[in-house]
């Protein structure tokens, strides 16, 4: 690998770190940003649909973006946007605004979609160069970067730092990162390869590839939900205090990252259809103690396979849905955006439910799902195809 191509390599791990940052370092102040705005959980649920929505917008929007203009703008301004719009969120917190909290999630949400798109379009770039898989490290880089900004919300939520500051210091911290990597990013990758289309097949008749969106919905909709609740079933529905809440997602998000530095082995050796239904299975396993169980013991334990448990559902069939038929773009693009429908309407949907029957018992629909998802699983079949080319999602 030459000099440049390391580089590259190393900068997109960077970029990659710098959302799961953002993340984190939000979610594990939930609790307090709650009690800053006064709102109540149907409200919350309002608030965090402004992450979803700008979600799905970039999702639907980047892949024409990446075609006229290259990755590299792309993700300099996903990036950008995500460093720069953290402290709003903040800032709506400290003036008891939910709409500016809110507007802040929307840009944030912005930000993911464009620039996963773009990312994962550069990383199938470099994949290609050196020949060798690396969007799954990629893809633990943003992991880590969710347990890292966990531990440091954690700790700040401990020692009762203010959370303006908290997310003014983690825009502070990221901006040189961002900078300095995207230096290393070249211009007008995937131009070319998103300009070559293709028709094929009316690919939402596909029986089987409806099946594998069932899969994505569930497993979306359990990481979702963890993402935007977590910190909060444990402070209302378990009686923690908020930094203790926040070190439950530390444990669901530590389990996350080594579900996707790990699971390549066990994809190579029991293939996929085996792998998401045990994932689903450890899921629901994990999320029905959360659920049931009233000890806050059992569920800070329970939260460990609920991340292991979600950990690979949607890569996997993201890329079971690109080798599912001919092509595999719409066919990848029909369930990202299966997946990112899940992020859509799960969080005000979950928040309506948890204001009516508590957020543990709105996490049953959850659990629903992620039965769904494992009586869906063989719809996948027999182990992954090895050594075929990466399909970014446009």
């Amino acid at each position: 690998m030459d000099l440049a191509t390391s580089r590259r390599r190393l900068a997109l791990f960077g970029l990659f770190l710098i959302p799961g940052l953002a993340l984190s370092s939000w979610v594990t102040r939930t609790p307090d940003i709650r009690d800053l705005l006064g709102a109540s959980t149907a409200e919350m649920g309002l608030v965090l649909f402004g992450l979803s929505a700008g979600s799905m917008i970039g999702i639907l929007f980047s892949g024409k973006l990446v075609t006229r203009f290259g990755t590299r703008p792309v993700i300099a301004a996903a990036s950008l946007t995500i460093v720069s719009c953290t402290p709003v969120v903040g800032l709506g917190a400290a003036l008891s605004q939910s709409i500016v909290v809110a507007a802040g999630l929307f840009l944030l949400g912005l930000g993911f979609g464009c620039g996963e798109v773009a990312m994962n379009v550069d990383g199938a770039d470099v994949e290609r160069i050196i020949g060798r898989p690396v969007l799954p490290s990629m893809h633990g880089c943003f992991s880590l970067g969710t347990v890292i900004g966990a531990i440091l919300g954690m700790v700040f939520t401990a020692v009762e730092v203010p959370v303006l500051w908290h997310l003014v210091g983690m825009a502070a911290v990221t901006l040189p990162l961002c900078v300095a990597a995207i230096r290393f990013v070249p211009g007008g990758t995937g131009r070319e390869q998103h300009e070559r289309k293709t028709r094929g097949p009316a690919v939402w008749r596909d029986r089987r590839l409806l099946l594998i969106g069932v899969i994505v919905l569930g497993m979306a909709l359990a990481e979702g939900a963890a993402n935007d609740w977590l910190p909060l079933i444990m402070v209302d529905g378990h009686g923690l205090d908020p930094a203790l809440s926040s070190g439950v997602y530390v444990v669901f998000v530590a389990a996350m990252t080594i579900g996707r530095f790990t699971g390549g082995f066990f994809l190579d050796r029991f293939g996929r259809a085996v792998v998401l239904f045990a994932s689903a299975v450890i899921g629901a396993a994990g999320l029905l103690v959360v659920i049931a169980v009233d000890s806050q013991i059992a569920a800070g334990a329970a939260v460990l396979l609920w991340g292991l448990g979600s950990a690979l559902g949607f890569p996997v069939a993201l890329s079971a849905a690109g080798d599912s038929g001919a092509d595999p773009t719409a066919r990848v693009s029909l369930v990202a955006t299966v997946g990112y429908l899940a992020f859509l309407v799960g969080p005000p949907s979950l928040g309506f439910l948890g204001e009516h029957f508590g957020l543990r018992g709105a996490m049953l629909v959850v659990l629903l799902f992620l039965v769904f998802a494992a009586l869906a699983a063989p719809a996948l079949g027999g182990r992954s195809e090895q050594h075929r080319e990466p399909v970014a999602i446009p």
